[in-house]
């Protein structure tokens, strides 16, 4: 009894296990038949709405093709109607047209009648005519006739009067107007000679002195030498220097002659060569200024002093065109142009001697009514041949002539610089004016001094004569042209051979050269070894 009354809970929790397991599977059973339906019924009804669907789109793609084709028959319609109006309006246009062009062609018709009558009555008009000038001409023929019977009778009667040929009257008639025409062509002719070299004269005096009034240019006598303050009397031991080495180093690299006396706080540069003599004075500014002299300084300083004169030039060059009106000018030309600055003429600065020709003979032109730009070009490049006649053989003329051409000037500025002394002739009016310009300015009163200009052509003679020989580096006449120095090649001169070299150039002197006193030729002969530490 114990035993079962112990067993009997068991019993009952196994009979509730059972009884909730067998609702578990009643309830997913009755899950799994709701879900079996639901999806039957919803396929269902899907298919109907499917079904549906698809009915309602038949029916609207039938009344849509009843459409189409209702409206179809109505734009066939409309388009018929189109073209049957579109044929109609072309067909009175075509109407029009053929209207209009067979009207044209009556009016044309008609006008052409009208020319073939007037064309009849112009033929028929003319027809009389002729027929009234042939009967003209029969008449003038027979006056004719007779014109040429009785000029013959009064010719017979003529000779018989006479006791002449109508040949010989002829002949005597002929020579006695010849001779009368001849004798008063004669006479017109020196008139009018006689006139119009008056007038000429005339009209010349007064162009040049117009020119000459219009162009008074300013006259600076050109010296052979130049002053250099001093701030002291204490700075010239230092330029001499140390046994006077520095005034050796600055005559020798410049070719100038230093000259230091009791002038009080002065120094005296004196050379014949105004580009040197300027090299010179820079330089030796420079070196007042700078405070240090020594060789290499003062040739340091000597070097810039030449870049510096070169830009000087090539400015003077640039001023000179601007001043004048002359542009479009090589840049070559241009530096010959401002070397002319340092570069004189029986003392007369050749630039403004240029300058000067250049505004006389534009002056001219202008007043003869020619190419005033074309004389003032010719004027001012007629002495450009001076600035390179001491480097190049032959006269300024035309070393000048052969620098315009090779730099591309107009054959008339060529002609002008060659004909301006007569070495050529003159085939254009400018290149007389050139000339007539250029002996204007050199003319006038103070304009040149014949013993500077003698005396220059000495010492570049000099000088020439000096580096004539071989191995000859450069050459400066200095002390007034009293003395030579000449530095030579070390590597072609030896010591020995230098001794020879200056009994040459004395003896090649004293043939070619007059001067008074004596000439002292010295040559140098100098090795430099120079080097850099690195």
């Amino acid at each position: 009894m114990i035993q079962v009354m112990g067993f009997a809970p068991y019993f009952v929790g196994t009979n509730l296990i059972q009884k909730g397991v067998k609702i578990i599977v009643e309830i997913l059973l009755a899950v799994i038949l709701a879900v079996i339906i639901g999806a039957g019924s919803g396929y269902w009804m899907r298919k109907r709405t499917a079904e549906a669907q698809i009915g309602s789109a038949e029916e609207q793609a039938k009344k849509i093709l009843i459409d189409a084709e209702e409206k179809g028959e109505t734009k066939k319609k409309e388009a018929l109607i189109e073209a049957k109006e579109d044929i109609h309006r072309l067909r009175q246009e075509l109407d029009r047209d053929t209207k209009e062009r067979r009207n044209e062609l009556q009016r044309q018709e008609r006008r052409l009648v009208q020319k073939e009558e007037n064309l009849d009555r112009k033929t028929d008009s003319l027809e009389k005519k002729e027929e009234v000038l042939g009967q003209k001409e029969e008449k003038l023929d027979a006056s004719q006739v007779e014109i040429a019977e009785l000029h013959e009778k009064q010719l017979s009667e003529l000779e018989r009067i006479s006791s002449l040929t109508s040949e010989d009257a002829r002949t005597m008639l002929l020579a006695n107007a010849k001779e009368e025409i001849k004798h008063e062509t004669a006479i017109m002719i020196k008139d009018c000679e006689q006139q119009a070299k008056e007038e000429a004269d005339k009209r010349a005096r007064n162009i040049i002195s117009l020119a000459i009034q219009r162009c008074a240019a300013d006259h600076v006598a050109e010296t052979t030498v130049s002053v250099v303050a001093l701030p002291n009397d204490e700075m010239k031991g230092r330029i001499i220097g140390r046994e006077g080495r520095n005034i050796r180093t600055l005559e020798t690299l410049t070719g100038i002659d230093l000259i230091i006396d009791d002038t009080p706080e002065a120094v005296i540069l004196s050379g014949f060569d105004p580009v040197r003599r300027e090299v010179a004075r820079i330089a030796l500014e420079k070196l007042i200024t700078d405070g240090r002299i020594h060789p290499a300084r003062i040739e340091e300083m000597v070097e810039k002093a030449k870049r510096e004169v070169e830009q000087r030039i090539k400015e003077a060059g640039e001023q000179a065109s601007f001043d004048t009106g002359v542009h479009g000018l090589h840049p070559e030309i241009i530096k010959l142009l401002g070397r002319l600055k340092y570069r004189t003429s029986y003392g007369q600065n050749v630039l403004k001697h240029s300058i000067e020709v250049c505004h006389l003979a534009g002056v001219m032109a202008a007043e003869l009514g020619v190419d005033v730009m074309l004389a003032k070009r010719g004027g001012l490049l007629h002495d450009i041949g001076k600035a390179v006649d001491h480097e190049v053989e032959g006269p300024h003329v035309t070393i000048g002539a052969d620098l315009a051409r090779k730099y591309h000037e107009s054959p008339e500025v060529i002609n002008a610089i060659a004909a301006h002394h007569g070495d050529e002739e003159a085939t254009t009016v400018q290149s007389v004016l050139v000339a007539a310009a250029d002996a204007v300015s050199a003319a006038r009163p103070g304009a040149r001094r014949e013993s500077l200009e003698s005396y220059l052509k000495r010492l570049t003679r000099l000088e020439e004569i000096a580096e004539s020989f071989e191995g000859v580096d450069r050459s400066f006449a200095i002390q007034a042209g009293r003395e030579i120095r000449i530095m030579v090649k070390p590597d072609k001169i030896d010591d020995i051979t230098s001794v020879g070299l200056v009994h040459d150039i004395v003896k090649r002197i004293e043939s070619e050269l007059e001067y008074p006193g004596q000439i002292k030729v010295t040559v140098i002969r100098e090795t430099r070894a120079v080097d850099y530490a690195k």
